[in-house]
């Protein structure tokens, strides 16, 4: 059957904040719940359960993030579809990322000490800690599949412009997370144990809340369609699709991770000053995040409707945006910035040192929307090979800056670096950018 793109939808501002601002309300509650699952823990009075509370959670959240490319992936192909107004590809494509996120969640069940004793080769704790980090992953690891199935279903409602129930997904799941919490932990006394089935629960319950907000895909027989769900031509394109964007982002990854690892090298203090300065870098992400998901669908609606105007007006209008914040974010820190390092540390020396290196952070915003909002694009039009190559390039660069600037600046050269990594990603994405428009229509 011909495929038949849908009727345009305006493209106003209104819009793009409806696609926006939930996702910016749902990424406050991810903060939130780390901070109960802390306090409730804390309430033990003991240092061991919060080392493994920590080290637990940050383990299999590495090893969920290998399958992260299930969100961004499903968002520029769904959307395509959608724009194609191929409503039975967009049932299929929800098919398939359950069914994968289902069977990669078994796999790692399957492989689970395996994974945990990696894990404490790579990064040894104490045995005490070890000892109680393995009963929390343990139990936790049993809702991998649910987990990882989330993400395909995040990316499908964000394609779909249904942020406002990505938002209640999220707020259902966390909320019933720290609920659980405050039973299992401060009532029924479960410790460690209890943190992890407060998340098991609230994990698979977000999966069954998820299913009923995708209902309507379920009301019609295509997402049932095995031929199409199994399709080889579709299938090898999702593949390819989320092979790409995974390198991109072990790449993106690599470049942040050796960011703090050089840092540790510059002294205590420099490090603990850098770890404060990148929680201002995490709050631009989530600021940006909900700008850099629209321009994902609507640009790869556009795609589907062979729109070439569509694409620029849904990247620019997105992006417009995106510049708003990011100057409101920079001019926050600037004006609030020692306040909140005051806030997060009361080591006078790490204070210091923060507030020497403030303005890199003050400049992060401006450095980083650029490539936040090209990476939107491109993958709502799912040029994600060119998003791996130009990855590339830039973190090759990101390297030859470190090589020359850290040993003549020190830390100062460190954030220089960080900056240019900002700037080749959005270069080279920009030089790219024409290529995708011709490509259009």
């Amino acid at each position: 059957m011909a495929e038949t793109p849908a009727a345009p939808v305006a493209l106003t501002h209104r819009r793009v904040l409806w696609i926006a601002l939930p996702i910016l309300l749902s990424n406050i509650t991810v903060p939130l719940l780390g901070a109960v699952d802390t306090a409730v823990v804390g309430q033990m009075g003991l240092a061991a359960p919060l080392g493994a509370v920590a080290v637990g959670a940050s383990v299999l959240s590495m090893v969920y993030w290998i399958f992260g490319f299930l969100r961004m992936g499903t968002t520029g192909l769904t959307a395509q579809a959608m724009g194609a107004g191929n409503r039975a590809e967009v049932a299929a494509l929800l098919t398939r990322v359950l069914m994968i996120g289902l069977a990669a969640g078994a796999i790692l069940i399957a492989l689970q000490t395996v994974i945990f004793g990696v894990a404490f080769r790579i990064a040894p704790a104490s045995d005490e800690v070890e000892g109680l980090a393995r009963g929390y992953m343990a139990i936790r690891i049993w809702s991998a599949p649910a987990a990882i199935a989330i993400f395909g279903i995040n990316g499908w409602l964000i394609a779909r412009e249904r942020t406002a129930s990505l938002l209640a997904l999220q707020v259902w799941m966390n909320g019933l997370n720290i609920l659980l919490d405050l039973i299992f932990v401060l009532r029924l006394d479960w410790g460690v144990a209890g943190v992890a089935t407060a998340t098991v629960c609230a994990e698979w319950s977000g999966l069954a809340f998820g299913l009923w907000l995708c209902r309507g895909a379920f009301r019609v027989p295509d997402w049932r369609d095995w031929a199409r769900v199994f399709d080889r031509e579709k299938l090898l394109r999702m593949a390819s699709v989320n092979t790409d964007i995974m390198i991109r982002s072990v790449l993106l990854t690599t470049g942040f991770t050796t960011f703090m690892l050089l840092g540790s090298g510059l002294g205590d203090v420099t490090l603990a000053s850098n770890q404060i300065l990148m929680q201002f870098l995490q709050i631009s992400a989530f600021a940006l995040d909900g700008f850099a998901l629209a321009a994902e669908t609507l640009v790869g609606q556009a795609i589907g409707a062979r729109s070439r105007g569509g694409l620029r007006q849904g990247a620019v209008m997105a992006s417009w945006w995106a510049a708003g914040i990011a100057l409101a974010l920079s001019a926050a820190f600037a004006l609030a910035g020692g306040r909140i390092i005051d806030l997060m540390t009361t080591a006078e020396g790490v204070r210091e040192t923060a507030r020497a290196f403030l303005p890199w952070a003050v400049a992060a915003p401006l450095f980083g929307a650029p490539s936040f909002m090209l990476d939107g694009v491109f993958i709502g039009a799912t040029r994600t090979r060119d998003m791996r190559n130009m990855m590339a390039l830039a973190f090759a660069g990101y390297v030859a800056a470190l090589a020359l600037f850290l040993p003549a600046f020190g830390n100062h050269g460190l954030w220089a670096a960080l900056m240019v990594f900002f700037t080749l990603r959005a270069i080279t994405l920009a030089v790219r950018y024409p290529a995708l428009e011709r490509a259009t229509g």
